[in-house]
């Protein structure tokens, strides 16, 4: 980890109950730019994901232990407030969750909720314009959002999440349900977000992670004894060493497939 870094995690595990998703991860994550999440189904990259503004908190079952920082305070500190924490630290999921509201009312609900009333025209068209949405949709923003195309709704969803005015974007495999026409497009739309937020994708996709990350962490699954499993960091490091130059045997054998 560096000095600066917008998150430090010091041996972070997650459990649920009695299964523990992910053990031990240390890593630092950069101001800006994008840093991937990589690695093979059931190794706890989501889960990681979303412990990073506490999503994790909402599973009854769920347990982490270690220390997750950000912007240089312990997001688990007793005086932490979780609605400002989430509204830095905005959330794509893979499957596009336009609400049933108006393309408007869509942008302008989490503003609202936060008493960020003043000037919403604004504030609406600009976080469409930055989604790269605002000329598909300027002339009729009282339609449905949930008319609008998978990739039209993908990108719904971003402009929600910028209208909060986040410093961090996490992205759960956010082209995962969309195709490669809409893919290419909230690819781009990344990339260009990458020069202002901090943005942490989960993929499963490697090509992608090759194409759009500056930095990527590969994770990978051990076994115990009893046959139970869990995820763990193996390799964390500039994207282009982790597919050209790995320096662990399981991230070779995994980025191989890209």
């Amino acid at each position: 980890m560096s000095h600066g870094d917008m998150f430090e995690l010091a041996d972070v595990s997650v459990s649920y109950g009695t299964v523990l998703a992910v053990k031990d991860v240390s890593m630092g994550i950069s101001h800006q730019g994008i840093t991937a999440l990589i690695g093979p189904s059931g190794c706890g990259k989501s889960t990681l994901l979303m412990s990073l503004n506490r999503l994790t908190d909402l599973v009854p079952s769920a347990r982490l232990i270690g220390t997750i920082s950000f912007d240089g305070t312990d997001i688990h500190a007793p005086d932490t407030d979780l609605v400002d924490l989430r509204r830095r630290i905005g959330v794509v999921f893979q499957k596009p969750n336009a609400f049933p509201k108006s393309i408007y009312d869509n942008v302008a609900y989490g503003p609202r909720v936060h008493g960020m009333t003043h000037d919403l025209d604004a504030l609406v068209e600009r976080s469409l314009v930055r989604a790269g949405l605002w000329d598909e949709v300027k002339d009729d923003l009282q339609r449905s959002a949930t008319a609008l195309s998978g990739g039209q709704q993908q990108r719904l969803v971003v402009a929600r999440c910028l209208a909060l005015d986040p410093e961090v974007i996490l992205m759960d495999e956010p082209t995962a349900s969309l195709d490669p026409v809409a893919s290419g497009t909230i690819e781009d739309l990344v990339a260009q977000l990458a020069t202002d937020y901090t943005v942490v994708l989960v993929t499963h996709d490697l090509q992608q992670a090759a194409r759009l990350a500056d930095r990527t962490a590969f994770f990978s699954v051990e076994f115990d004894a009893d046959g139970s499993r869990h995820g763990v960091l193996v390799e964390y490091g500039p994207t282009r060493d982790i597919f050209d130059n790995p320096s662990d045997p399981r991230t070779a054998a995994y980025v191989a497939r890209a």
